[in-house]
């Protein structure tokens, strides 16, 4: 279960402009504690979010914040449960909401904030994660038709697009099938991980299948994959300095409002 969740933002609008990790949550001991990272001070136009205004603090309740609350789906909503199916999980036994936001993203067609997983690994030691596939508005008729042809356990490709105009980080997805072709993308959060995991194992140790095919779901929810490759010694998962709380230990520690 995934306690430590990141929250990113673009800067610029939904579909274009700077992104940047600018904060970072998890739960520990009874408690949520949300803390400012260092791209909050580094992504231009950044704000910081209502009711936290203050970068160096670190902000604590017993709650989920309600801008994070506000992201998962109602129990009330009549596709609750197919919400969870999509997700890979059992609606029967709904996981921590830190796991759920990590699988969904907390992605609202009307803002630029993401939420993703801080990656841990799995109990034999390897990089484990999963992800819905990006990119998909943008994929040609023909990606969306094959999608329609993938079954749970296929297995897909990596490809590294360092010439890709619109992000020189971007990490491809293929499935071969007949022909190769392109889905869709690694998300942003995971495409610099990928790229070091790659050139500290190589491209061929990226295990990455489908989870799931969700037909009729939302495009962003429609390709649930999963990835697995051995952790290198040494390697730091989200390591760059936008991930590094600017709080220290000796700064303030607040209740949020309505904690």
């Amino acid at each position: 279960m995934n306690t430590t969740v990141f929250i990113a933002w673009r800067s610029g609008g939904i579909e274009r402009g700077a992104w940047s990790p600018v904060a970072r949550l998890e739960y520990a001991q009874g408690e949520y504690r949300f803390v400012y990272t260092k791209g909050a001070r580094l992504l231009p136009g950044f704000h910081p979010f209502p009711g936290m205004g203050d970068l160096q603090s670190v902000y604590r309740s017993r709650a989920l914040f309600p801008m994070l609350t506000n992201r998962l789906l109602s129990r009330s909503r009549p596709e609750y449960e197919a919400w969870l199916t999509w997700s890979g999980f059992d609606p029967k036994n709904p996981p921590d909401p830190l796991a759920v936001l990590g699988v969904t993203e907390g992605i609202r067609q009307t803002d630029a904030l993401e939420v993703f997983p801080m990656p841990v690994a799995d109990a034999q030691g390897n990089y484990a994660t999963r992800f819905f596939l990006h990119g998909l508005r943008h994929a040609s008729a023909q990606a969306r038709e094959r999608l329609t042809g993938l079954r749970a356990g296929n297995v897909l490709r990596v490809e590294l697009e360092d010439a890709n105009e619109y992000d020189p980080h971007a990490v491809a997805v293929l499935d071969d099938g007949v022909q190769p072709l392109r889905l869709g993308y690694v998300p942003r959060y995971l495409a610099r991980d990928v790229r070091g995991l790659v050139a500290r194992n190589g491209v061929q140790s990226i295990d990455l299948r489908v989870a799931r095919v969700n037909h009729g779901a939302p495009l962003q929810m429609r390709l649930l994959c999963t990835l697995q490759t051995p952790w290198p010694r040494n390697f730091a998962p989200c390591a760059g300095a936008e991930f590094q709380p600017i709080a220290e230990a000796a700064h303030p520690v607040r209740a949020a409002h309505g904690a």
